[in-house]
């Protein structure tokens, strides 16, 4: 039929054309079989291609890669599982890194844990939305228990909580959004706020160590923070942040009438794996009364350590922590909480919405997880932690995360005992920073040697390792989360790495000699 004076045809079914071939892939009660069948498929294509994994990499460029996946038209679909996964192998699979190689050495990446890998199908699957009660219901409880469960292995105390995030990024902007709050509020009162606040940001200020993560400076900006609201304090030998440094700064800011919002301290920096020394740091932070925050990213596995515990005394006197369970409880991408140390504070991440969360829910106890999220809709990656929790246990957790910091103890002796390389310092966790050093070469060679040995090493695809500057100078570095990696891995990619630079560095040299310069 056709509405009155219009000549635009309305259907007469709610169906649209094709709409009953779609229905056949949505996962419902009709379509479990299909679910196992095609599940059950991809997981064989994923197991073939992990179990046939020689090396860490292909070495796949962009330039080979970026053709071939523009060259798909997603106009036009195969209609086929069999035929997308054929397709995924060429695009994806095939050339994919993979983090479970003992060789891959490189970032803050782990491999996970079967439990958490059927918390990942599951979580998948039902499609709960963490947002409010009624999207979720016990995935709110599990959440809240384990977020209870963590803020206890820390020792925050009775009045904790906190919230999962998409990663360490994200909890620290959040712990900053807080601690900015918080400040605020202590300075102004609410009648004044909005004439004062503006100028009040203009004077807020942010300490951090000279090896923290760039994530800091991000939430100042993204807060509005100025550009020199981060002041970054400086480190000892061990890249540990100086606290008599830092009691200096926050009696120079003072002095010049700036506002330290908050001291955030390193639980495991990401370049060298050191931990700030927080018993004095949270000294000084109670002394002139700021917020203390500890970004524990990467150190928070050594909250389920059955051996090394004792590295993160302090933290349990922190206004907030950082936790990402997708570095050291080995789960995947993401896994990370935000913890405060009173509830009350997550108000500032609170907006009520009538159609969402009103207000009237908060009297009748009705557990809202947006309430204290700077997301809405969120997923439930509480339960990939439940579920490794409840079928390993924490203590094999931990016990893993020791494994690969003896790992890296014992590499950094192999690279102290080698004449080829030099190591910066010893990490309390897994990093080992270090550079190769060609015999009577200068800086700009052993520079550009060692970021050719990289680059050479990944091209080959036989192993990952990462790089950093130190001091100005370029360096090395492994990143050791993997138990299966062993000290005759390590030997092996650092003979690779001598070969590349030693080569790199002989080959310049005969072109200088060849060519003098004048």
């Amino acid at each position: 039929m056709s509405l009155p004076g219009s000549t635009v045809q309305v259907p007469s079914t709610g169906v649209t054309p094709g709409s009953d071939g779609a229905r056949a892939h949505l996962f419902t009660a009709g379509s479990v079989e299909e679910y196992r069948r095609v599940l059950a498929e991809g997981i064989g294509r994923v197991a073939a291609r992990v179990s046939e994994v020689d090396r860490p990499f292909t070495g796949a460029t962009p330039d080979e890669l970026a053709p071939r996946i523009a060259g798909i038209d997603l106009d036009r679909p195969l209609g086929d599982s069999g035929a997308a996964l054929d397709e995924l192998h060429d695009v994806y699979l095939r050339d994919a890194v993979y983090f479970h190689h003992p060789r891959y050495l490189a970032h803050l990446n782990c491999p996970v844990v079967i439990p958490a890998l059927l918390g990942e199908a599951v979580l998948s699957a039902v499609n709960s939305s963490l947002d409010t009660w009624d999207q979720s219901v016990g995935g709110t409880l599990i959440e809240r228990r384990l977020i209870d469960w963590t803020a206890d292995r820390i020792g925050l105390g009775p009045a904790a909580d906190g919230i999962f995030t998409s990663g360490g990024t994200q909890s620290n902007l959040q712990a900053m959004l807080l601690a900015r709050e918080e400040t605020c509020a202590s300075l102004v009162g609410r009648a004044t706020e909005r004439q004062s606040r503006p100028e009040l940001l203009s004077r807020l200020r942010i300490l951090t160590s000279a090896a923290g993560h760039f994530s800091v400076q991000k939430a100042a900006k993204l807060l509005g923070l100025g550009a020199d609201a981060v002041i970054t304090v400086p480190t000892d030998a061990d890249r540990r942040m100086r606290t008599a440094d830092l009691a200096r700064e926050i009696a120079r800011c003072r002095e010049e009438g700036l506002v330290v919002m908050a001291v955030v301290a390193t639980g495991g920096t990401t370049d060298f794996g050191t931990i700030d020394p927080l018993p004095q740091i949270a000294d000084i932070c109670a002394a002139a009364g700021v917020w203390l925050h500890v970004d524990a990213a990467y150190g928070c596995g050594l909250l389920v350590s059955p051996t090394r515990r004792h590295l993160l005394d302090g933290i349990e006197r922190a206004d907030s922590v950082t936790v990402d369970y997708h570095k050291s409880f080995f789960q995947p991408v993401s896994s990370s909480a935000l913890l405060v140390r009173d509830r009350r504070v997550l108000r500032h991440a609170t907006w009520h919405a009538d159609y969402l969360n009103p207000a009237r829910m908060v009297e009748q106890r009705i557990p809202n997880q947006v309430d204290k999220s700077i997301q809405t809709t969120r997923r439930f990656d509480a339960l990939k932690l439940w579920l490794t929790l409840r079928i390993m246990g924490p203590d094999a957790i931990g016990a893993l995360f020791d494994e690969v910091i003896d790992r890296a103890a014992a590499a950094w002796q192999l690279l102290t005992e080698d004449p080829r390389f030099e190591v910066v310092t010893r990490s309390q966790l897994s990093t080992v920073v270090f550079r190769y050093l060609p015999a009577a070469a200068g800086r700009e060679v052993v520079d550009d040697a060692n970021l050719y040995a990289r680059e050479a090493l990944a091209a080959s695809g036989a192993g990952l390792v990462a790089g950093t500057k130190v001091d100005g100078a370029h360096y090395l570095k492994f990143t050791l989360l993997n138990p299966e990696t062993t000290l005759d891995d390590i030997a092996h990619v650092l003979d690779l790495i001598a070969e590349h630079a030693g080569w790199y560095a002989r080959t310049r040299a005969t072109a200088e000699l060849s060519c003098p310069v004048g």
